[in-house]
């Protein structure tokens, strides 16, 4: 087989493969066999030029692993153009030539040539040690196959984004889905983040959302060793906050090379990609895509994709609400009309029919001549519709607001109860009232001295507290004690668990324990 004809047979068989890695370790090992020398390399370029990927053969994965990190773009190797082969057949003689790492082979004869993609150097492949020396012959065959490898990148590079488009959309699917179905809002949050992570490669996921004041800060992150972001601020003005003026995404190519970095925590990360959750063009919370370091940058194709998906989360969610929404209205529609037909016919004609009693009752006996348990047994009919009436109405108050005939004790001892399921152990509770510890019973005289309005937000902070016990802390035993003296009332809530850093805290949970404070003059 002729020169030619053999790299024709090489370069068909790259432009053959799909899977982008086989596409390189087939390039090396091609260029390597049409050459006819020992060693063979390609550096995979970044945005900045750096080796992103090294393929080698010749050497054996332990040596090079003894080697070192692959060769940086000094030496012969700064020689190189980004159009044309580079031949150098005296190694050791060469000017620039630096000396071998340890454990690297000495080599005598190079031979350099770019792979070009459009208009940007893709990556560099490295030839050595050819018996004789490499000529130009080499040169031009190894450009023609540089060429094929350009094409099979490419075509790997589209079938890789193919198979990604599919993912993202199954991702949306799934995300719509669970949302739709009633998924609460930080489930949802945490699906979105978690299946953007996976479609995206991407080793960690945050979701910026609104916190205290005019700060927007991570409440989620998915991803591993990612859990110490939640509570990390971003500044106005960064890259998430533009995010979210503009309602446009962003990719970063390695926030290790940011000179100003304006949270410092995302220091320890490669490339980035921000995607707005924008509904309506309303732009509601920021995604943010982590890889680490080594690891590819996220390209237009990988923006695009998140971009939709995450309007996509965003107008699911914004629906999810308002289903939610109509929901509870027709809800609470229902039991108004059950309600006012119990008022309007049951209560009506029950006391009707009792005044028609009583007025049996009387008249029988004024006639001095019906036996005394007659009249015992109307006496006991009467009082049992007067138990039903006032059955019917307790009814009618709790179909109005199913909490408000239920005492306050007993609407926190629920919460502890329900506690439990997540939390897997019933916190310690411990209730004083005027300096009497209140063990069993209703006790419904501290509805009476705390109204309506104040039990509602007593309930509400300490389920609040329980369930983020629940989702953070990671603890094994919680108190609560609630004190009641001269008007206040005093809520303390302690539990062993991990905690975070108070700088890293989350806020937006604390922001709504202390609005419900202030709504009643407290802190």
């Amino acid at each position: 087989m002729s020169d030619l004809a053999s790299v024709m047979t090489h370069a068909l068989d790259l432009t053959t493969r799909l899977d982008r890695q086989s596409v390189l370790q087939t390039l090396v090992d091609s260029a390597v066999e049409l050459a006819g020398c020992k060693y063979g390399a390609l550096s995979v370029l970044d945005s900045e030029g750096e080796t992103l990927q090294f393929v080698f053969t010749g050497i054996d994965h332990w040596r090079a692993e003894r080697i070192g990190p692959p060769p940086k773009g000094h030496g012969v190797f700064g020689e190189m153009q980004d159009e044309h082969y580079l031949i150098v057949n005296e190694l050791e003689g060469h000017p620039t030539r630096h000396p071998w790492p340890k454990h690297h082979p000495h080599m005598t004869s190079f031979l350099g040539c770019p792979i070009r993609i459009r208009d940007r150097v893709f990556g560099r492949l490295y030839l050595s040690d050819k018996p004789g020396g490499f000529t130009d012959e080499d040169g031009k065959h190894i450009e023609l196959l540089a060429h094929a490898a350009a094409i099979a990148v490419e075509n790997s590079r589209l079938y890789a984004e193919s198979n990604a488009r599919a993912q993202w959309i199954a991702a949306s699917r799934a995300i719509t889905t669970a949302l739709l179905e009633g998924t609460d809002e930080e489930e949802a949050l945490q699906l979105i983040a978690r299946e953007m992570r996976r479609v995206s490669k991407a080793d960690a996921a945050l979701i910026v959302l609104p916190s205290v004041g005019n700060t927007w800060a991570c409440e989620i992150a998915d991803g591993d060793d990612a859990e110490d972001l939640i509570g990390v601020e971003f500044p106005p003005e960064g890259r998430a906050q533009t995010v979210l003026r503009e309602g446009t995404g962003l990719v970063v190519d390695a926030m290790t090379r940011q000179k100003e970095l304006l949270v410092p925590e995302l220091g320890r990360y490669g490339a980035a990609l921000y995607a707005p959750l924008v509904a309506k063009g309303v732009s509601q919370g920021v995604i943010v895509l982590l890889r680490n370091t080594g690891r590819p940058e996220f390209d237009l194709a990988d923006l695009s994709m998140a971009e939709n998906v995450a309007r996509q989360a965003a107008l699911a969610l914004e629906l999810a609400s308002a289903r939610l929404t109509e929901s509870k209205a027709k809800q609470l529609e229902d039991r108004a009309q059950i309600s006012r037909d119990l008022h309007d016919f049951a209560i009506q004609q029950l006391f009707a029919s009792g005044m028609e009693l009583s007025a049996v009752r009387d008249d029988l006996a004024a006639q001095n001549t019906v036996p005394q348990s007659v009249l015992d047994g109307l006496d006991k009919s009467i009082n049992s519709i007067d138990e039903s009436v006032n059955q019917i109405r307790q009814i009618i108050y709790s179909l109005r607001d199913p909490q408000a005939t239920v005492p306050v004790v007993q609407r926190l001892r629920r919460e502890l109860t329900s506690a439990h399921g997540s939390l897997g152990f019933t916190p310690k509770f411990t209730l004083t009232n005027l300096g009497e510890v209140i063990v069993s019973g209703s006790h419904t005289e501290i509805d009476d001295e705390l109204g309506s309005d104040l039990a509602d937000d007593v309930v509400a902070v300490v389920r609040e507290c329980l369930s983020n016990t629940a989702r953070h802390a990671q603890a094994t035993s919680v108190t609560i004690d609630i004190r009641i003296e001269n008007h206040r009332i005093e809520i303390i809530i302690v539990d062993n668990g991990q905690g975070v850093k108070p700088e890293l805290s989350r806020r937006s949970g604390l922001s709504n324990l202390a609005a419900r404070a202030r709504r009643h003059h407290g802190t």
